[in-house]
């Protein structure tokens, strides 16, 4: 496998890996969540076996897919103008091209998508991408191929991701697939299937493969990492059926961490999504004992209405939440923790809301990801509950805890001010190719002057000066890392 250097629009260097003697060329775009770009890695290794290499540029492609996620609506619409600039592509330059979906989007519309709007040459579910070969046989003999079917045990575990678009210093490892949460609001327990968790050893040999190859920092992903455990199966709820002796030798979350930690001390490791409901004291405890795990939580809470938590089945309510936040900072005193947060949830009434912001003022967040509510069919909300918000006190509110969170974010870099802090150097800053951009264990930007510095260095800035989320500076030498 050789690797080639490309230069993407903002000027960062990415590494395309490429296996010599492929003449095909496979184009892969993703949307959505960490997992979906997590899992085109795994297509693209499962298609490179297949005699594709990837390719940046559209018009070249043998093969476009399109990972998809059907979250929200308006990601759904993003990706149709996606797929109607593929085949206008596939119209006017490339006829031989062929299309197909993969992931959330796919499971949903797989009917529409093949048989009505005839728009796409293949379907091809999250948990179904082995049987990637067998389909493009079929699209190669003339047939339309879908595969959606869902999966209790496949977590890919045995694939060895090529690494899209990277910048050969940060990396995703999949530890989980699926969710058994089942809140009102969510797709993913039906695009996903069930919970189940990766074999240890595969994931510790590929946390060392990726140091071996010059990786710096991996995020370990799941839907809902805190919910990880091994007992020598994968799926949790089995854990009941299992020996004494499996149960004393089983590995979760917390455990898992300390493997990884331990197993490359020099690597930054970083983990998400966490839902309170699952994140343990074990955990914050293992973070606080390594210094290599970034002290950054991503802790989506969603609401701060108890009414509106229970009727999203949030298993947590906002005073537990507050407990769990301030156990958090008196473990580890300079942890971030960011939200996700849906505002106009049917039925969310104005007192609702304000409990939201009166949540958001005691945390003070770093910063979050923030959306209203959008009705996803076959949730236990798309059929149980009308979207009876309307859209301006939607706007309204949105705008209101998007101005808050900025606010809150500029109080939390301003902490940082004036201090050393260790940075990761990831790439090229966008608004100025003489300043390297890089990262703090506490998931804050840095941008500094490039001076005597390369990519996947570790360095020590002196910050100066910062906006509401980006800390500004001068490196004073490598950290104790590089």
């Amino acid at each position: 496998m050789e690797k080639i250097i490309d230069e993407n629009k903002q000027g960062e260097s990415l590494v395309l890996e490429q296996k010599e003697g492929n003449k095909r060329k496979l184009f892969i775009e993703s949307y959505g969540c960490a997992m979906n770009f997590s899992d085109s890695e795994i297509v693209a290794s499962i298609m490179t076996d297949q005699g594709f290499n990837t390719t940046q540029k559209l018009e070249d492609a043998d093969l476009v897919l399109v990972n998809t996620c059907s979250i929200r609506d308006k990601a759904e619409q993003t990706i149709r103008k996606r797929l109607e600039k593929y085949n206008a592509v596939k119209r006017d330059h490339n006829p031989k091209m062929k299309v197909g979906v993969l992931g959330c989007m796919a499971e949903r519309l797989k009917t529409k998508f093949l048989e009505e709007e005839k728009i796409v040459d293949l379907v091809v579910g999250p948990d179904a991408y082995k049987d990637l070969p067998n389909l493009l046989a079929e699209v190669d003999e003339g047939r339309d191929a879908i595969n959606v079917i869902l999966s209790k045990e496949e977590t890919y575990g045995d694939i060895s991701p090529v690494r899209l678009n990277s910048n050969g210093v940060t990396a995703f490892v999949s530890i989980t697939r699926g969710c058994d949460n089942m809140c009102t609001f969510c797709v993913v327990p039906f695009t996903r299937g069930r919970e189940r968790s990766r074999d240890p050893q595969s994931i510790l040999e590929e946390v060392n493969d990726l140091w071996n190859r010059g990786y710096k920092e991996i995020t370990l992903l799941g839907q809902n990492v805190d919910s990880y455990l091994w007992y020598g199966g994968g799926l949790k709820k089995d854990f009941v059926k299992a020996s004494e002796m499996q149960k004393a030798t089983s590995v979760n979350f917390s455990k898992l961490l300390e493997l990884c930690a331990k197993a490359q001390p020099k690597m930054r490791i970083r983990f998400s999504t966490s839902n309170p409901q699952d994140l343990t004291l074990d955990v914050v405890k293992t973070m606080a004992k390594y210094e290599n795990i970034c002290n950054h939580i991503h802790l989506p809470v969603q609401s701060g209405s108890n009414r509106i938590l229970k009727a999203m089945n949030r298993l947590h309510t906002r005073e537990e939440y507050f407990e769990l936040i301030d156990n958090i900072r008196h473990i580890i005193p300079d942890c971030a923790i960011s939200q996700d947060m849906i505002i106009g949830f049917p039925t969310e009434t104005e007192e609702d809301f304000q409990d939201t912001v009166s949540l958001m003022e005691y945390v003070k967040y770093h910063f979050g990801y923030m959306f209203t509510y959008s009705e996803r069919p076959g949730t236990m909300a798309g059929r149980n509950m009308e979207d009876d918000i309307p859209e301006a006190t939607k706007k309204r509110r949105l705008a209101e805890i998007v101005e808050l969170q900025q606010k809150h974010s500029a109080i939390r870099t301003k902490e940082h001010l004036n201090t050393i802090v260790e940075v990761l150097i990831e790439k090229t800053s966008k608004k100025s190719d003489t300043h390297w951009s890089g990262r703090t264990p506490q998931n804050t930007v840095v941008v500094f002057p490039k001076a005597r510095y390369k990519i996947g260095d570790f360095v020590n800035v002196k910050t100066t000066d910062c906006t509401s989320a980006t800390l500004i500076g001068d490196a004073v030498g490598y950290s104790k890392n590089n």
